[in-house]
């Protein structure tokens, strides 16, 4: 079961690939300046990941609205997600964690995903400005999505 709403948001510092070159993402750089959408996903390059991922890239400007960053998080490296997301026009930031350190802190690792490994459940959480988790969600399988409608209603409240 992911960490509950009330929790302390672990934070972490992950890695993401740009033009620039390898650059850290922390999560507590948002803390006190932004509320954040986290959405754990699978693995890149896998047909519910894409659309997931496509459909919120084109919401983007709904989340800026309600004083939210998002940042998707998968076990792919930085660089197989930085292919994909110039592949398919993902504007989100995607992170990687590799070493399935967040995956483990927030509670969200799938075993053996179709036999190739452990790879991050599809979850949401939304983190307040404050760093404490105001909302939580792991689908039941990774064939589902999460529930956007509640995620964006815990970013409004």
């Amino acid at each position: 079961m992911p960490l509950a709403p009330g929790t302390r948001a672990p934070d972490f510092t992950l890695k993401s690939k740009s033009a620039d070159g390898l650059k850290d993402v922390t999560l507590s750089a948002n803390f006190g300046q932004r509320q954040t959408v986290l959405l754990f996903f699978p693995l890149a390059f896998t047909g519910v990941c894409t659309q997931e991922l496509c459909d919120q890239t084109a919401g983007l400007g709904e989340y800026e609205q309600l004083g939210a960053s998002v940042i998707a998080i998968s076990v792919d490296s930085p660089f197989a997600q930085e292919a994909w997301a110039k592949a398919n026009h993902i504007g989100i930031t995607l992170v990687s964690d590799l070493n399935r350190t967040a995956t483990k802190a927030y509670d969200v690792l799938f075993p053996m995903l179709a036999g190739v490994g452990d790879t991050s459940a599809r979850a949401a959480f939304v983190i307040g400005r404050d760093g404490v988790i105001k909302y939580a969600e792991q689908t039941a399988t990774p064939k589902d999505l999460p529930n956007f409608a509640a995620i964006k209603a815990a970013l409004a409240r």
